[in-house]
């Protein structure tokens, strides 16, 4: 093998460890042992703490606070300690976890201190990977960008004078792969992968964000390009200049799980089990509840809305149920369509899709009232003429100072407002917005096809994609009942002063907002073509059936309505439906709010929610303008009316799905492939954010420095912050608000077409059987027991695939693996 194709091979293998990390404005939340998902939970946690330093498992004090408050039952602590062989007191099992802590701690405040030569490897590395990577925030670019990171590294590397004129570094040969087997000639070639899966986790941060960009070949890769392997011959090269030891230790890949790592996995599984227990209890509750009252008729519903499967979803889906006759339902927010989204005049193109899908089609609005337009283009280009004026006087030198004197008083008065009243100013700001009309005012998506231009995704879509995209909606949903009103709602945040405000966005729409998503189904399934085609898929939508988008802001639970194509026969529909929704907001933020502001639960106290709630989003001194998808622990996937009851606590994923309108389970298996692992990704990135917050999480929102508009330093400089801010994630210092617990999934289906959907899917079993999520099936058809998935294809109880579904199962499951 040659020397090139031996260091690319070892490059693509050693980089599977470290997980993608996505720019901070289009934030996706991923696993970040996403590399490591092959092999055993605690095997996982144990490799990755040799590799990254951090943390597997929740500390000692949060499994003692669970156990005090009860969240970890007690008949399941003892069951998990004995099937593991730990004997003796569950207390003194955690003061033995609070001891090795320690221990683990000050091991790492030594690690901390490494080899100086590895520190100035680092300095100088990073400070022109920001500056490389910078994407439109730097006033001066670095010089040759364009011709990729590693050759415009060779451009300016003579001109640095921290870099040492030494060793290979002194002159870059034109090739990296050259560069790196320079660097590694001292070295065995079976010791090469170690010295690069070293050398990626070193900075994994910034690793991450060049895996992403490498593979996704975004507009910013394609005018700026960097490889791995031009950034691995760059830091070989310094470590050369600086005389690092390359050489790995030869305990490089530790010694695995130890006692320790068995106690807390036990404790983490009686908490997991504590929490699953009850959920799966209610769901089963509930599934023969349905059934005692299945045929009543409950009449055609005012309004029906499908919100994103997001657990902020479920406290105002629950809300909005108890206010009307509407029903709500939950449905992967980027709505089933595949797609690349252009705003009206913006200059790029942003994924609206998650990042395991493939964008298949681009998007872009197109304006439909050429006087909204004139408008809004007038009103626009004041603003940004007046914006170009005030950065050109803030950054010229010659006008930089005389600029400060005279507006500094001015600035002064802003600063005030902001701090002390930033209610008002926000309230001040979203006047000057609602002043430019929004793209839904005078645009509609371009749903229909047209020419792309070279290399481009295809526009728009054609009748059957069309077709399609909505038939699969509503087949997914389990739907065969249309209300006068459908509502695809799409969701975003609104905060303030925060860089990791895409955080807070629909991840099914790759850290964007979902209202352009949820806009396009809406003019899909109005498009009379569709409806057409849809009767031909047993759809029978109605004539007086009228579909809709809306998006709502998670930060205040308010839902705008993007009512503009409803027609006048409709108009009473509407204003109900819109006072209803003010209403379910009041009471929704109220709930939300309450714990924290002292507001109650009655219409007063709904007032006084809401107003907290868009002073948090107004307020830029905020860290903590609401919890995301703190709490998530949870996915459930079944019928609408099996989650209308029941009050979740915004914890749980809720998809929709009717197991009787799925006879092949098409519909099943398209949720647990795609949907089901998003979840996971979410779920492991709030896991570990929490047990590890510096590691794998991003610190304190106080000390962040935002770079190049990619990421956040602590400080400044060093590794991007891969994860989510500590105030996203704990109430107080030391006291989680994020029960960090691996997903439990429950689904209400007969458990053997479960079981035929898993036998297809070795990627699933494995995320399974290595127990980074859990599986529970509620089955109808079989009295609505509960079916653990437990290893290998194999559950308990076990149950007899041909046998009679109303008998006891005494046969366990036999499938081929």
């Amino acid at each position: 093998m040659s020397t090139e194709r031996a260091v690319r091979d070892r490059i693509d293998d050693a980089a599977s460890t470290v997980g993608s990390v996505w720019p901070i404005h289009s934030f996706v939340t991923a696993n970040p042992l996403s590399g490591f998902e092959d092999v055993p939970f605690i095997e996982a946690v144990s490799r990755a703490s040799d590799r990254f330093g951090g943390r597997g498992y929740p500390r000692a004090e949060t499994f003692r606070a669970a156990v005090a408050d009860g969240r970890i039952d007690r008949e399941s602590l003892d069951a998990e300690l004995t099937a593991r062989g730990l004997d003796g007191d569950p207390e003194a099992l955690l003061d033995r976890l609070e001891a090795a802590d320690a221990t683990a701690r000050e091991s790492a405040a030594d690690a901390a201190s490494g080899p100086r030569g590895v520190e100035r490897v680092d300095r100088v590395l990073t400070k022109w990977l920001s500056a490389f990577l910078d994407e439109g925030r730097a006033g001066w670019s670095m010089p040759n960008r364009e011709a990729g990171f590693y050759d415009a590294f060779r451009s300016v590397a003579a001109h640095d004078d921290r870099i040492p004129e030494a060793g290979v570094v002194a002159d870059l040969p034109a090739s990296p792969v050259e560069a790196i087997g320079s660097v590694l000639r001292p070295y065995p070639e079976g010791r090469w992968r170690a010295i690069f899966e070293r050398e990626f986790a070193a900075l994994p941060g910034w690793t991450g964000l060049i895996k992403r960009r490498a593979a996704d070949g975004d507009a910013w890769q394609s005018a700026y390009p960097i490889t791995l392997e031009g950034y691995l011959a760059v830091r070989l090269a310094l470590a050369d200049a600086f005389d690092v030891d390359l050489a790995p230790p030869a305990d490089e890949d530790g010694s695995g799980p130890d006692a320790t790592d068995e106690i807390a996995d036990a404790f983490l599984s009686a908490w997991e089990a504590s929490y699953r227990a009850e959920l799966v209890d209610r769901v089963a509750a509930e599934s023969e509840a349905e059934a005692a009252t299945d045929g009543d008729e409950s009449g055609r519903p005012d309004a029906q809305l499908v919100f994103c499967i997001d657990t902020r979803s479920e406290v105002i889906r629950r809300h909005v149920e108890t206010v009307g006759a509407y029903e709500t339902h939950g449905y992967a927010g980027f709505f089933g369509v595949p797609m690349e989204y252009r705003g009206y005049d913006s200059e790029v193109t942003v994924d609206a899709c998650p990042p395991i899908v493939e964008a298949r089609h681009r998007i872009s609005e197109v304006p439909t009232d050429d006087e909204t337009r004139a408008e809004r283009d007038r009103r626009a280009g004041l603003r940004e003429a007046a914006g170009e004026v005030i950065e050109t006087l803030k950054s010229n030198p010659a006008t930089a100072f005389s600029f400060v004197e005279a507006a500094g008083g001015g600035y002064g008065l802003a600063l005030a407002a902001r701090t002390l009243v930033p209610d008002r100013v926000a309230g001040l700001l979203d006047a000057a917005d609602d002043a430019v009309p929004d793209d839904h005012e005078f645009c509609a998506p371009g749903i229909r096809a047209r020419d792309a231009s070279a290399g481009e995704l295809p526009a728009g879509l054609t009748r059957e994609e069309r077709v399609e995209y909505a038939a699969t909606a509503f087949e997914l949903m389990g739907w065969d009942e249309f209300a006068r009103l459908v509502v695809f709602t799409g969701h975003a945040a609104e905060t303030a002063n925060n860089p990791y405000d895409s955080s807070l966005d629909c991840g099914a729409c790759a850290g964007n907002p979902g209202g352009p998503n949820a806009r396009v189904l809406a003019a899909v399934c109005n498009d009379p073509e569709v409806r057409a085609g849809l009767r031909d898929r047993g759809f029978d939508v109605p004539e007086d059936t009228v579909f809709l988008a809306a998006e709502h802001n998670t930060t205040t639970d308010e839902i705008e309505l993007y009512d503009d194509g409803v027609p006048d026969s409709h108009a009473d529909d509407l204003d109900r439906l819109r006072a209803d929704l003010d209403t379910a907001r009041e009471n929704a933020a109220a709930e939300r709010i309450g714990s924290t502001s002292g507001a109650g639960s009655t219409a007063a106290g709904g007032s006084v929610g809401a107003r907290e709630a868009e002073r948090r989003a107004g307020d830029w001194a905020e860290t903590r303008p609401e919890w995301g998808l703190a709490g998530n622990a949870g996915f459930v996937v079944g019928p609408q009316d099996l989650t209308s009851g029941l009050d979740l606590d915004g914890r749980a994923f809720l998809h929709s799905y009717d197991w009787s309108t799925d006879p092949e389970g098409d519909a099943l298996e398209a949720i647990l492939a795609g949907p089901m692992v998003v979840t996971q990704w979410i779920n492991a990135q709030y896991y570990f954010s929490t047990v590890d917050n510096a590691v794998y999480g991003s610190g304190s929102k106080v000390t962040h420095n935002p770079v190049g508009n990619v990421g956040v330093y602590q400080g400044n400089g060093g590794d991007l912050m891969t994860g989510l801010p500590l105030q996203s994630l704990a109430a107080a210092d030391g006291e989680p608000y994020h029960q960090p617990l691996r997903l439990s999934t429950v689904v209400h289906a007969p458990v053997d077409r479960v079981a035929e959907v898993l036998a297809d899917h070795a990627e699933l079993v494995r995320l399974l059987d290595n127990d980074w999520l859990s599986l529970t099936v509620v089955d109808p058809t079989r009295d609505h027991r509960a079916f653990r998935y437990e290893e290998g294809l194999e559950w308990t109880p076990p149950f007899d695939r041909a046998g009679d579904r109303e008998t006891t199962p005494t046969v366990p499951v036999a499938e081929d693996d």
